[in-house]
């Protein structure tokens, strides 16, 4: 949705790079993996008591294994950002003051969010919206909000590289960090692997579709932003089919 809303509004053609598309998305695709295996541990070692069969429950321990997957991903930028040669020396950027605005922005980003998630959860115990369709649809729009702002932000500036990057690696942050950070926090957390396995199973056809549109030319043209809108739009067909039990593909 992000990438096809910041080729959308902007009027230049979204620049791509090999780094974008070869690793990136393909590490992202790797952390979908990695919590799949995640989720997998966690209904073989921790069955939920009570529950079915593919019910279990992710423990700290199990936690970590994404956050260590994590720790390699920042590696790897660590190292690409040693080997970077830039051209700008940076001399006229105000450093502190910087911070200092990105410290600011992420204080009004975590309120924001907060007020949302609050006004999302009154909605759905008001009008008795299924916890399923709220997650994946309002509430997952809302929390990711922040994000298509700064995406097509970067995207009116001609900033491509940035605006795709931002989309991929706040996607490999959450499944890497936000979730496993959850659990360390909470102690365990109960996950449906019915449920689990064909949510993934869509986010990584999403993330092939994105690598695929990249890949040609290394730009992302308003044609393609068009077909990642309508295949999101697909994928919000296909999530309330499922909720009213049209599908039956997930098992809620």
């Amino acid at each position: 949705m992000i990438p096809g809303l910041s080729g959308v509004a902007t009027e230049h053609k979204l620049d791509s790079n090999r780094t974008i598309v070869y690793k990136e998305a393909q590490f992202y695709m790797l952390a979908v993996s990695a919590l799949v295996i995640t989720f997998a541990f966690a209904v073989i070692y921790f069955p939920a008591e009570g529950g079915t069969a593919l019910d279990g429950n992710v423990t700290r321990p199990l936690a970590v294994i994404p956050l260590l997957l994590y720790a390699l991903y920042l590696f790897i930028q660590w190292q690409d950002v040693e080997d970077h040669q830039s051209d700008n020396s940076g001399v006229e950027i105000r450093v502190l003051r910087n911070w200092g605005r990105l410290v600011v922005g992420l204080l009004v980003i975590l309120v924001a969010v907060e007020l949302l998630v609050g006004a999302i959860k009154g909605l759905n115990a008001t009008f008795g919206i299924p916890q399923f369709l709220a997650g994946v649809t309002i509430l997952a729009a809302a929390t990711s909000l922040p994000d298509a702002l700064i995406s097509v932000r970067a995207a009116r500036d001609a900033r491509g590289i940035t605006s795709l990057g931002n989309v991929l690696g706040s996607n490999t942050f959450d499944l890497l960090v936000a979730i496993p950070v959850g659990v360390l926090i909470a102690g365990s957390a109960p996950v449906s692997f019915s449920v689990a396995a064909p949510m993934m199973g869509v986010l990584t056809v999403a993330t092939i579709l994105l690598f695929t549109v990249l890949r040609t030319d290394l730009i992302l043209t308003t044609a393609e932003s068009y077909a990642l809108l309508i295949a999101y739009l697909v994928f919000l067909g296909w999530v309330t089919g499922e909720t009213i039990g049209l599908f039956g593909l997930v098992r809620v």
